[in-house]
């Protein structure tokens, strides 16, 4: 009777034993399985930390970093962003970005662990260049978990796991320190003034945020440019500030130059006509000033007003 006890004893504790092991298996078994799928979240691409602060020097587990850079680059593209110009794109048309700590000469890349959960790395394994970006300047970077990161000039590319659909720019100036990557691996800044093409108005002329710039008919350009908005006016239409002819894109070279106002402000005009931003255009590409009152309108990059009646 003791013997049998003590045999079934053992019995119902090895059975134990196997089953807390099968157990603890499964158990690891599930967390091997998230690791990899780290990238899950926010359309393939790693969930962001609690903080969505990079971490600049974090180590990371190799797993990590492994999972959040299974997503192939594809063919790279310059998409058109309002505010940035053209920036760099995968081959979805998401916007890679370059981090301020890393560096370029030599490659490196500084962004491990939780920072590379928030900034999946781009895989550097079948990437290519469309038109627009020097192949020569197409590149790769070890990092420390031995995968190879995509680098454009020497910058090492991340995507954004806020970014969720083709064309998102969250990343753009987070901690300072994160920004869309430009065709020559710079950060992406628009000039001075630049011509975009509005799907309603064609070319119009935009300033450095991407903002409309307009005209005023009541204004003069000739024989020298003089404001009409004055007073409660300039709340409305805030005047563009003065830029350099060499930091202007796609405009004409002619009347490009700042007078003084009344008031001893300096003002940019486009062939001498002043040209102003319109405060009910919350957003870059916004239009909201177009014809407003019959005397307010876009401006083409000859410095004629968009859409005006012709007199």
């Amino acid at each position: 009777m003791n013997r049998a006890w003590r045999s079934a004893s053992l019995m119902a504790t090895a059975a134990a034993v196997l089953a807390l092991t099968t157990a603890c298996g499964q158990d690891n078994g599930g967390q091997s399985t998230g690791s990899q799928n780290v990238g899950a979240a926010a359309g393939g691409y790693a969930t962001d930390s609690p903080s969505g602060a990079a971490s600049p020097n974090g180590s990371g587990s190799q797993i990590g970093d492994s999972a959040v850079t299974a997503k192939p680059a594809g063919k790279l593209s310059l998409s058109e962003s309002a505010g940035l110009g053209n920036v760099v794109t995968d081959g979805s048309g998401m916007t890679l970005y370059r981090f301020d700590d890393d560096t370029a000469k030599p490659p490196k890349s500084t962004c491990a662990g939780d920072c590379a959960k928030a900034w999946p790395p781009v895989p550097a394994e079948g990437a290519s260049a469309a038109t627009g970006i020097d192949k020569s300047l197409i590149g790769e970077v070890t990092r420390t978990d031995g995968t190879k990161q995509l680098t454009v000039a020497g910058w090492p590319m991340y995507r954004y796991a806020k970014d969720t659909k083709a064309g998102d720019v969250k990343g753009e100036g987070v901690g300072g320190k994160w920004f869309a990557t430009a065709a020559d691996g710079k950060k992406a800044t628009m000039p001075g003034l630049s011509v975009r093409k509005d799907a309603k108005l064609g070319d119009i002329v935009v300033d450095k945020n991407g903002r409309t710039v307009y005209r005023f008919m009541k204004d003069q350009a000739w024989p020298v440019p003089k404001s009409a908005c004055t007073g409660a006016c300039l709340e409305k239409w805030p005047v563009v500030a003065p830029v350099e002819e060499a930091d202007t894109k796609g405009l004409v070279k002619k009347g490009l130059m700042s007078f003084t106002r009344p008031d001893g402000a300096k003002q940019m005009t486009v062939n001498c006509w002043p040209i102003y931003t319109f405060a009910g255009d919350k957003a870059a590409g916004d239009t909201n000033g177009q014809g407003v009152g019959g005397t307010w309108y876009a401006v083409a990059p000859d410095g004629k007003p968009v859409g005006a009646p012709k007199k």
